[in-house]
């Protein structure tokens, strides 16, 4: 009698214990769209043709990375399907492919949609949809929003930050600078033009003689370079995207026009824009920076550098190394490959969100020392310190401290 109780109450533990690793199971493992056993999908916007199509190989980097990971196992034993559109930098376009991401394609997050006019298109319409949102390839302050914005995670520092940083430069180098000012009409551009009149302070109204604004669509911005360099200027604010920079750099050479000249982080590749605008009218650039530059020779040794040139040379043999644009494309997926490791089983749309948000001073391949992601609940800007360099004809060359809010 005893042992048939004992056997009884052996093989009702043994049955609990079942029953509980089954619901253990099932409890680890929690899906929504886009993610299951063997892959995780991620979607993304990119302009691979238009007028901002010199970041096209941001996405090419991005893609040809997480083959790299999926060359390696996979995150977690799930592959990464990275699915990237063109998108034209046009916003209704991007309104299009996004709603095809995420209605047709169900992926389980936006990674990496480049732009600011086409991010602020499909902005609530994501947000709506409870899609995580993430690492935006756009430094719009607003992206930093959980209030209003909760599903929606910047990645590179504000660009009101950065400009910020040039005007604090200006106030303590040269007080009695003239500036003027070039910026795209949307909201990257304007967003660049506020940082900077706050950074200013009370002597914008007489620091800034001139500011003019140009159109995406427009061929160039030769005639705007001619009314800036009338004004008189001995400074100049340059915030344009990559193929207006470079048009701006050579113009500004070309007519004689030589101001101490500001160039946004965003239009700092070497070889997008600095080559193509000719290396000697480039001499004497400013720009802030958050990435290692590839031409900068101080880093020919260095172990996250090295870690980016072997995947270069495996998996873009024919890319122009001299494109800091790869850095950045290979630190942000970087980035997104973390995350999805930290998601465990757990790969739903609110524990990706958690899991964005709730990074600790993360050192990525790529970033200059001392910068570090920290992100929280109520801090959805993960970089938030810009250093300057200057260009000396050859490379960018790093100057003073990291800097960000004062």
């Amino acid at each position: 009698m005893e042992m048939t109780r004992r056997q009884c109450l052996v093989a009702s533990i043994g049955a609990m214990a079942a029953l509980l690793a089954v619901a253990s199971a099932f409890a680890q493992k929690k899906y929504d769209p886009g993610a299951s056993d063997t892959e995780v999908k991620l979607g993304q916007t990119m302009p691979y043709s238009g007028p901002a199509s010199a970041y096209a190989v941001i996405g090419k980097t991005e893609v040809a990375y997480f083959q790299m990971i999926n060359d390696q196992g996979g995150i977690n034993g799930r592959k990464i399907n990275l699915i990237s559109l063109d998108d034209g930098y046009s916003p209704p376009r991007a309104v299009e492919q996004v709603r095809k991401l995420v209605e047709e394609d169900q992926v389980l997050a936006l990674f990496q949609t480049l732009g600011t006019p086409t991010n602020t298109a499909f902005h609530k319409y994501i947000n709506a949809k409870k899609v995580p949102h993430l690492f935006l390839a756009t430094g719009a302050t607003k992206w930093g929003d959980p209030k209003n914005f909760p599903w929606t995670v910047s990645y590179q520092p504000s660009y009101q930050i950065e400009s910020n940083i040039y005007a604090r430069y200006i106030l303590a180098h040269k007080p009695n600078a003239k500036v003027a000012i070039l910026y795209q009409n949307d909201d990257y551009g304007k967003d660049y033009l506020k940082g900077f009149k706050d950074g200013l302070g009370d002597k914008a109204k007489s620091i800034i003689v001139a500011e003019v604004s140009y159109e995406v669509t427009d061929p160039t911005v030769d005639s705007q370079i001619v009314t800036l360099k009338a004004s008189g200027a001995d400074t100049f604010v340059n915030i344009t995207t990559p193929k207006f920079a470079a048009q701006a750099i050579k113009r500004a050479h070309d007519m004689g026009w030589k101001p101490l000249h500001f160039l946004n982080n965003v239009s700092s590749s070497v070889g997008a824009v600095l080559m193509p605008a000719g290396l000697d009218k480039s001499k004497g650039l400013i720009t802030a920076a958050y990435i290692k530059d590839s031409t900068d020779t101080q880093w020919n040794k260095d172990p996250s550098m090295q870690r980016w040139r072997d995947f270069m040379k495996k998996y873009m043999p024919n890319a122009d190394l001299n494109d800091a644009l790869h850095v950045y494309g290979f630190a942000v997926a970087q980035l997104m490959a973390h995350v999805i490791k930290q998601c465990g089983d757990d790969l739903t749309h609110e524990n990706l969100l958690k899991q964005a948000t709730n990074l600790k001073s993360l050192e990525l391949d790529g970033l200059l020392p001392g910068i570090k992601i920290t992100t929280s609940a109520t801090d959805y800007f993960p970089i938030e310190q810009l250093q300057l360099q200057q260009f000396d004809g050859t490379r960018w060359v790093l100057f003073g401290p990291l800097m960000g809010h004062e």
